[in-house]
């Protein structure tokens, strides 16, 4: 409890003073004022739970619960929490521990709370710290303040207990976040892996070059000073013609010297432009071998639409390479162009089903629609993470064939359709788990 301080009034004046003087004297002078700060066996357990929760690690409770040997198993967190809160609601050994190590480890916040000299002004200044977020210290500090009152210990207390509920609801996407990004940082070691090899590799081929260049400049550095030690012999030794003469062969040489520096620098951009022009090359051949090969895929795709379309048994879909009148589900894709994609299967002999990925198909209809197919393809580049991998645990579980391909255009869609008309995509159940690995 708080200890009060009855303030002594002088004798002289008790003496002077009339009996209605003196009572109302001591009334007004024997205010019940507070004299120190609350102990935390005086708290309500209400106030000692959010503070054992708050100012003591795991690693303070530990260290008390193997000094006084607690009851509680050191690995059990919350029996720990409230066999404290049990030794603190009276005075003993363990809460004056307790009390002098959290004075000691707050003393900073102890000393600016000290400059509170009403209820409102603790309260003020809790609340500065908890919006820039110093709970700890200014928990302690408020709570066992002498000014305090038990209204402003059930505000911190309410702010204590909405706070705990926002951390333990910004842990989980703090949780999510964090694997979101340990995933972004993998991926950008690879890519940083890929570029540092790059730039060894350029790094090394300009290091030569710089090389070269210097010892171009050295050359020439020495051209310049045996210029200078021959002009200067002509000019002691000679006069006349032949001083002039050797002027302008010193000229003509400096005029090469400049040509021959302009000639390197020169020499240096067009280096540079030619490795863009390479790098142009060789995208633009990649492109056209993609772009050749889907051209040969939609002449191929012609030539089966005006050939006879001849059925084939569904129950032999794993043992043929002719992929007809049977049913192919398409995981993804442009839902603008799934006419286009249906009309093209259909030319083929092929029923094409579809499901988008989840943006409006729900996912709960994937494996039915996965089970009514014979096999599934998938456009990678168009579709989310969620229904990629979906899609092949599901494949993979019911026996299903699954082609996966890259492109969203109707040529790409045309190619695949092509690849399975023709019996080039070699559909087996365990080209889901050779996929897998070309995709990883």
């Amino acid at each position: 409890m708080n200890e009060y301080l009855i303030p002594e009034l002088p004798i002289a004046d008790l003496l002077s003073a009339g009996s209605q003087d003196l009572s109302h004297s001591l009334r007004s002078d024997f205010e019940l004022l507070p004299t120190k700060r609350s102990k935390i066996w005086e708290l309500k357990e209400a106030n000692r739970c959010p503070i054992v929760g708050t100012c003591l690690s795991m690693e303070e409770l530990v260290r008390f619960a193997q000094r006084y040997h607690f009851n509680a198993s050191l690995n059990d967190a919350f029996s720990l929490h409230i066999e404290v809160i049990d030794h603190i609601a009276t005075r003993n050994s363990v809460s004056e521990a307790i009390q002098k190590h959290l004075d000691l480890k707050y003393q900073i916040s102890l000393a600016r709370f000290k400059s509170a000299k009403t209820d409102a002004e603790v309260l003020n200044l809790w609340e500065k710290c908890f919006a820039h977020g110093d709970i700890a210290g200014a928990l302690w500090a408020a709570l066992t303040h002498k000014q305090v009152s038990n209204e402003t210990r059930g505000k911190i207390y309410g702010d204590i207990h909405m706070h705990s509920h926002q951390m333990g609801a910004g842990q989980a996407i703090n949780t999510r976040r964090l694997a979101q990004l340990e995933k972004d940082y993998a991926e950008l070691e690879v890519v940083m892996e890929i570029q540092k090899q790059r730039h060894v590799h350029v790094e090394t081929k300009w290091r030569r070059r710089l090389q070269e260049i210097l010892a171009e400049m050295a050359h020439l550095r020495q051209a310049q000073k045996d210029m200078k030690v021959l002009q200067a012999r002509l000019e002691a030794i000679e006069s006349g013609r032949a001083i002039t003469e050797m002027e302008q062969r010193l000229m003509k040489l400096a005029v090469a010297n400049e040509q021959l520096q302009s000639s390197v620098k020169q020499a240096a951009f067009l280096e540079q432009a030619l490795q863009v022009a390479n790098g142009k090359i060789a995208e633009l051949t990649h492109e056209c071998n993609v772009l050749t090969a889907e051209r040969d895929s939609l002449e191929i795709l012609l030539q089966s639409m005006n050939a006879s379309n001849v059925p084939c048994n569904p129950s032999q879909f794993h043992n043929t390479s002719q992929i007809k009148d049977c049913c192919v589900i398409c995981v993804g894709g442009r839902v603008t162009q799934f006419h286009k994609y249906r009309l093209l299967a259909m030319q083929l002999g092929i029923y094409l089903i579809h499901h988008d990925g989840g943006q409006n198909d729900a996912f709960s209809r994937l494996p039915e629609m996965i089970n009514r197919a014979d096999a599934a393809i998938c456009p990678t580049d168009c579709v989310s993470h969620a229904a990629y991998y979906r899609l092949k645990r599901l494949c993979k579980r019911n026996g299903k064939p699954c082609l996966l391909f890259k492109g969203n255009g109707i040529s790409s869609f045309a190619s695949v359709l092509t690849q399975i008309s023709s019996g080039q995509a070699n559909l087996r159940s365990d080209v889901i788990e050779r996929l897998k690995e070309v995709e990883d």
